[in-house]
């Protein structure tokens, strides 16, 4: 069986410097929240990736689910940062890494 996750690039926007900390707090509540749902593999900010922010991979059913995850976060939602999504096809033991 195929398995797939949704990687979200959170991208800085032209106004992610006015970002305050209440912003970061609905952001980590909102990463929380998915989490606690089992709808995040992982997550975090990524150093040395100009214009980027960080990424959340998603544990979703489908494409679309994940997209409507990405226009729900708070940073996004709020027109700080945009984003690309991408889909990751699972490569791990269980599937002999796609051999």
């Amino acid at each position: 069986m195929e398995k797939w996750l949704y990687v979200m690039m959170i991208k800085r926007g032209k106004t992610y410097n006015k970002v305050t900390k209440a912003v970061i707090v609905r952001h980590v509540e909102n990463l929380k929240r998915l989490d606690e749902d089992g709808r995040i593999e992982l997550c975090g900010p990524l150093k040395g990736y100009p214009g980027v922010a960080g990424m959340v991979v998603f544990r979703t059913q489908s494409y679309e689910e994940a997209e409507e995850l990405c226009k729900q976060e708070p940073l996004v939602a709020e027109g700080y940062a945009t984003y690309t999504l991408a889909s990751l096809q699972v490569a791990d033991k269980e599937n002999n890494y796609l051999l």
